[in-house]
């Protein structure tokens, strides 16, 4: 099964990804730089996130997992530095207005 997901943080950003296998174990490649920078040391000693599947296929492609991905990422604007922490496609404002 191939899925897209999405991981919340305690912060309420999120970040939207893909898992071509499927793992319970999988929670994404978001960058750990960009997210410490969101926690004190005091937040890091414990705290839970969520992960949720939005999409999932046992038949889709590579590609069509590909596309779905960046389409979960657009519509939730979790390449929104405000929003969430997926850093591909890049945000640009000029998206929201169309």
């Amino acid at each position: 099964m191939k899925v897209i997901y999405k991981i919340t943080y305690p912060n309420n950003k999120i970040y939207v990804g893909k898992d071509l296998t499927d793992s319970i174990n999988y929670f994404g490649s978001a960058s750990d730089a960009l997210i410490a920078k969101d926690f004190t040391r005091e937040q890091r000693q414990g705290f839970a996130i969520k992960r949720e599947i939005l999409w999932e296929s046992d038949t889709a492609s590579d590609t069509e997992v590909n596309r779905k991905e960046v389409e979960y990422i657009l519509s939730l604007q979790a390449n929104n530095p405000i929003i969430g922490y997926n850093q591909w496609p890049k945000f640009s404002p000029c998206r929201l207005a169309e």
